[in-house]
């Protein structure tokens, strides 16, 4: 058998058989054309290792979770700017940010777990308050939190980040009270809702086997 029989027969295989082993292929096929090619190119065109990252936690909502925000419990919490700010504000307002400023930052509503954010490069001519980093934390995968302080500091610069759902910064010498240019990845620029739940589901099921998914 030539290879134009085997081209035809592998053709059939993915595109016309409706077995699950060419299900299976099919996707794993999918996941080595975006890991090695559409995610490296995507990389250099933004200028970005983690060009697209999957939000895993709800430390960006605004809403509550397990009936807390912001430090605060509540058995009913209308989701809306103002409840937000009504609760949340008075953190923001301590550290120089007013309601007003913060109706003008990117993504002022926060985004929820499950979400997919592409990033941007980031470093100290494009990154202001209100922007959100991702960066390495003390855990394998990133954080994706909201700049609220940036400062210079021996010709170095460093930024502070918050959670809008979380009470105050992270601490911790990978927290996020200081964080240096090193540590981070990128800005995001575009959210996309839900998308990121395929690969949270894909982790959860895997876990139970002792599969560890990576960064």
């Amino acid at each position: 058998m030539g290879v134009r029989d085997h081209s035809k027969r592998a053709w059939k295989f993915f595109w016309e058989d409706d077995s699950v082993w060419s299900w299976i292929a099919n996707i794993i096929v999918a996941f080595l054309v975006i890991r090695f090619i559409v995610y490296p190119v995507l990389g250099l065109v933004l200028g970005t290792s983690f060009p697209i990252v999957a939000v895993i936690s709800e430390s960006m909502e605004h809403g509550t979770h397990n009936d807390i925000i912001c430090g605060q419990k509540f058995v009913e919490f209308p989701e809306s700017f103002d409840s937000y700010w009504q609760v949340c504000g008075q953190w923001y307002e301590s550290n120089g940010i007013t309601k007003e400023e913060f109706k003008k930052f990117p993504f002022r509503d926060g985004f929820r777990k499950g979400d997919v954010i592409i990033l941007w490069r980031a470093n100290k001519d494009n990154i202001d308050p209100g922007d959100v980093l991702i960066f390495q934390g003390s855990q394998i995968q990133p954080i994706i939190h909201r700049v609220v302080k940036v400062w210079e500091e021996e010709g170095s610069y460093y930024y502070q980040t918050k959670g809008d759902h979380n009470k105050q910064s992270l601490s911790g010498s990978l927290g996020e009270e200081k964080i240096s240019e090193d540590r981070i990845f990128g800005k995001g620029m575009i959210k996309i809702p839900y998308l990121g739940w395929a690969k949270i589901l894909f982790v959860d099921a895997v876990r139970p086997l002792g599969i560890v998914i990576e960064r």
